[in-house]
């Protein structure tokens, strides 16, 4: 129960810090120049308000319930001799993890409705759920066979800027949103969580060291995979 206090008194803290001058700087522009009428300002003032309890009680949840559950079912297969058990949990989680991220949806209706249909919402969730299932995977493996990072992060942003010069050019940005889209909530709270206690159980690991770095994986799977997307899409008109 003092755990659970404490994460609230926490979260409160935190979130009041960081939404105080944002509310200050809102109040000076409606002063200045908004001037929007008193029944709207205080709508927004109820919605400001709703969202700082929504990130209290998210950034609560985090610490009393999502990263110690990651990091308990981490060091659980991280003990399992049989290495592919933690590389397939990645998979898994990586692919249910972007596939529930509210922000990867968002994006997803956004890009085909900027599109006006052409690029379609279902193939482009697919497209990300999938390319994060593959680099968390490769994350996982990495955790379990010791591998440096910079053997997977400097070969896989060399394969990015070739994708740049072959890829449809309207993928492009949408590869690079996508990047921080999908190292949102689900991935950094629970994957990396996962990961550092993978890492933890690893004969000679260091969850410093080799629990880290999944989050730059995972960035870089959409614009990968994003804009590869974007070279079938070429190829496919090419050939019309």
């Amino acid at each position: 129960m003092a755990t659970v206090v404490e994460s609230m008194r926490n979260a409160i803290i935190e979130v009041v810090q960081a939404i105080i001058p944002l509310v200050v700087f809102f109040l000076i522009f409606q002063a200045a120049y908004l001037r929007y009428p008193l029944n709207y300002f205080l709508r927004l003032l109820l919605g400001m308000a709703l969202a700082a309890v929504g990130l209290v009680l998210f950034i609560a949840g985090v610490f009393i319930g999502f990263l110690p559950a990651g990091e308990d079912i981490g060091r659980f297969f991280g003990s399992f001799e049989e290495k592919w058990m933690l590389i397939a949990l990645g998979v898994l989680l990586g692919f249910l993890a972007t596939y529930a991220e509210p922000a990867v949806r968002v994006l997803c209706y956004q890009v085909e409705k900027a599109s006006t249909g052409y690029v379609n919402s279902r193939l482009m969730l697919y497209t990300l759920s999938i390319g994060v299932a593959v680099l968390v995977g490769i994350g996982m493996a990495r955790i379990s066979y010791g591998i440096p990072l910079a053997y997977i992060i400097i070969p896989g942003y060399l394969l990015a800027v070739l994708l740049l010069f072959v890829s449809d050019r309207d993928f492009i940005g949408v590869s690079f949103d996508a990047g921080g889209v999908t190292t949102g909530p689900m991935a950094v709270t629970f994957l990396m969580s996962v990961a550092v206690g993978a890492a933890a159980m690893i004969e000679g690991g260091d969850p410093l060291i080799d629990g880290f770095g999944l989050i730059a994986l995972i960035a870089l799977a959409p614009i990968i995979f994003v804009m590869s997307l974007g070279v079938i899409i070429r190829l496919k008109k090419g050939g019309e």
